[in-house]
């Protein structure tokens, strides 16, 4: 019985367990990884929400639930942080969601690795 839920463009909408805090930010971002198909892919984007588990973005090229990715994240200069950063994170896709009737745009959220790496982006 299907009340009118497009099952196909939710993937992993079941996500259970205790939310830590999450920062709604938009941080300039490249994803690499495989994509649906299995082909290597390179993509510009901006993360919406991070928290130290779990990063959000949205993406043109078609990721499955289980996929690993390489998030390369621009942390722009501050008050507080007086050179840029460039943070590289891994994860693996956890919650895939088609944000338009052709599906040309997903809303992604991946479950982040522990280990990260940071270097000077001067």
């Amino acid at each position: 019985m299907n009340m009118g839920m497009n099952i196909e463009s939710v993937q992993g909408a079941s996500r259970a367990g205790k939310r830590e805090r999450a920062f709604d930010l938009s941080l300039p971002a490249r994803v690499t990884g495989l994509d649906a198909v299995g082909r290597r892919f390179e993509e510009r984007t901006e993360i919406c929400s991070i928290s130290a588990q779990e990063a959000s973005f949205r993406l043109q090229t078609r990721l499955l639930i289980g996929s690993k990715v390489l998030l390369h994240l621009d942390v722009p200069r501050t008050l507080i942080l007086e050179k840029p950063l460039r943070l590289m994170l891994s994860g693996t896709v956890v919650f895939v969601k088609s944000e338009d009737s052709r599906g040309k745009k997903q809303y992604v959220s991946a479950r982040l690795d522990r280990g990260y790496k940071l270097q000077s982006n001067s």
